[in-house]
Parts: structure tokens; C-alpha cells; sequence
């Protein structure tokens, strides 16, 4: 199959009427190597050529040179993990609500590598003002941020957002604060305490896990909220200058 795969590309970079001396086979066995030939592969070992694997759910999903955890949710797959997608870094004393702003908590440079080499972006990835977490590259090929109809989906398939924080929340006390209330992470989904960033600075970190939707509320947007003395989440909107955290769902 290699040999025919490499005569099939010898045939595609010629003219398509050029008699040559191409290595490879002669399909139709008319002396010259063209796009007949192309026809009669495809008819004979199209059906041979080897298919990349479907992904099922529950695997994990490369995306700029790392391995995603995802699971399955209902009707939906998420990523079990905060987004990382880190393109620049910002210090937390710039941001605006117009152009996207990329930041790690409590790192205050502007070098991406030394960002990422930090303890707070290996476990909790970036926090993104709004803007940011709405440009293209955040999530891989097939995947979104989700809209906030697609997180209430998710609350509603766990029961409501009275008693979803606790089947979503990691967890113990490695990164959650106590009292970690009612948290089993039972869905699989793993939020974790991330914090935000304002204009002051960084800030919740243990405390709070905040995750931008793509939705709009006028000039505000929509977003999640877990707490470490609740079992519920949180939705409101809010100004778009602030860095949360942020996942992706299958489209």
C-alpha cells in the first residue's frame, strides 16, 4: 500500500497529460502516467486507505501540543479541564473590554514560556477577559466555548443549578479550599477553584471557579460560578475587562 500511495502522489504533482518516466505502476497500462490512472486506483484500493480513528468521548483531544481530558455529560462532551490556550500573557494591570487579554494567575510578566512554567497555569490553565476567550484557536477543530443554553443544559441534566455545583466541583482540599461544600465531582467535570482577574489584580484563587459562555447580555456576558460554601452554581453576567476561566464543549 506505501508503494501504491507514493505512485498515487508521483501522479498528482505531474501534468496531467505529461508522459514521464514516474516510478510506480502504469494502472491502465496505456504508457503514460496521468489522471486515468488516478481513477483507476481509486477504484481498486480507495476503499483500502486507512481511516483516522473516530473519537469517542472520554478520550482525550490534542490541541496546541496538549492532551485535553474530555468526558461525557448527558447529551454533551466537555473538557474535564480549564482551557490553556496562552498565545501572550498580560500582567493583571492590563485589560480592556475591546481586545483580547491572555493571563496566568498570580504571574504579573508578559514571557509566555515563563507563564507556562508556572504552578497556577499547570493546574488551572489561562483566565481570559471575554474577548479573549471568543478568538479563534481557544478550542481545537469540532469543539466551542459554550454558549450559556449549553451550560444550562448541563446544570439541568445534574439536577438543577441548585444542587449541580457539588456533582461539579473536584473533589477534597488539594485545590479547593475548606469547606468544599457538598462536592463529589461526580459528573466528572472537575471545576476547580481558578479564581479571576480584575483590574487590581488576582484574586479567589481556592475560593472560586468562574467560566466564561459565549452568550451576550448587552454589553455584559454570561458566565458560571462555584464557591467553596456552596453546592450550587452561579449565573450572572458581567463586565467583560474581568479574566475567567474557560472550557470547551463538542460541537
Amino acid at each position: 500500500m506505501r508503494y501504491l500511495l507514493t505512485s498515487l502522489l508521483c501522479v498528482f504533482t505531474l501534468s496531467l497529460t505529461a508522459q514521464v518516466d514516474c516510478l510506480g505502476p502504469d494502472f491502465n497500462n496505456d504508457s503514460i502516467i496521468g489522471a486515468a490512472d488516478i481513477i483507476v486506483f481509486l477504484t481498486y484500493y480507495g476503499n483500502e486507505w486507512p481511516l483516522a480513528p473516530e473519537f469517542v468521548c472520554g478520550e482525550t483531544i490534542a490541541h496546541q501540543d496538549y492532551n485535553y481530558s474530555t468526558v461525557e455529560i448527558g447529551d454533551q462532551c466537555w473538557f474535564s479541564e480549564n482551557c490553556r490556550y496562552l498565545p501572550e500573557v498580560s500582567p493583571s494591570s492590563d485589560g480592556n473590554t475591546t481586545s483580547p487579554y491572555y493571563y496566568v494567575y498570580g504571574y504579573e510578566g508578559t514571557d509566555v514560556a515563563a507563564a507556562k512554567a508556572t504552578e497556577n497555569y499547570e493546574t488551572y490553565g489561562v483566565l481570559y477577559n471575554w474577548p479573549a476567550v471568543m478568538t479563534a484557536g481557544i478550542c481545537p477543530s469540532g469543539w466551542h466555548i459554550p454558549s450559556d443554553g449549553e451550560f444550562t443544559e448541563l446544570t439541568d441534566y445534574l439536577g438543577g443549578e441548585g444542587v449541580a455545583g457539588g456533582k461539579m466541583k473536584e473533589a477534597g482540599y488539594d485545590h479547593w479550599n475548606t469547606p468544599n461544600t457538598g462536592a463529589t465531582n461526580s459528573s466528572g467535570w472537575t471545576g476547580l477553584p481558578g479564581g479571576y482577574r480584575y483590574s487590581g489584580g488576582f484574586s479567589h484563587n481556592g475560593i472560586n471557579g468562574y467560566w466564561w459562555s459565549a452568550s451576550e447580555s448587552g454589553s455584559y456576558s454570561w458566565k458560571r460560578v462555584l464557591g467553596i460554601y456552596i453546592d450550587s452554581v452561579g449565573r450572572g453576567d458581567y463586565v467583560r475587562y474581568i479574566g475567567y476561566s474557560a472550557r470547551c464543549v463538542r460541537d
